[in-house]
């Protein structure tokens, strides 16, 4: 099915979704999400990027969560859910893109990081964080654990 419909998004000029990887980081002791505000709009994410070549998937999502938010710890290898967005190209247009979201149990968190002159972040519970990001996908996720700690 997922090949019949790829056959049809191209016919009809839709271009296929480009895959990102996003780590839901999370704290084990409070069960808070950390968001990271994007380099282009400001606007709170999760950390995600391209798949690396020479790393999983969810080991890729570990590295951005490095990368962009300054932490490390324990990445969870299953999938806890997908969402899309349309990125925003240099050239004005933008791509969909899907984003497999892994959960990263945080372990440290240091304040000197790659991107720390670039981003801000802030720890929110999961109810705060929905209304902070913009990704029906991502606010789905994230009332998916608010329920779970209800």
């Amino acid at each position: 099915m997922n090949m019949l419909r790829r056959s049809i998004r191209m016919l009809l000029g839709k271009r296929p979704l480009s895959l990102q990887v996003g780590a839901l980081c999370l704290d084990p002791g409070t069960g808070r999400v950390l968001l990271v505000t994007s380099r282009g709009t400001g606007r709170w994410v999760i950390p995600k990027g391209w798949p690396m070549e020479g790393h999983s998937l969810p080991g890729a999502a570990a590295r951005e969560a490095w990368e962009e938010a300054g932490v490390e710890g324990r990445i969870t290898h299953e999938e806890i859910g997908r969402y899309s967005y349309d990125k925003e190209q240099d050239s004005g247009f933008s791509v969909p893109v899907e984003v497999a979201v892994f959960p990263l149990h945080v372990e440290k968190c240091r304040k000197s990081f790659p991107e720390a002159a670039e981003r801000e972040r802030r720890w929110f519970t999961p109810e705060e964080a929905i209304p902070m990001v913009a990704e029906p996908g991502l606010k789905t996720i994230l009332r998916g654990l608010s329920q779970t700690r209800g």
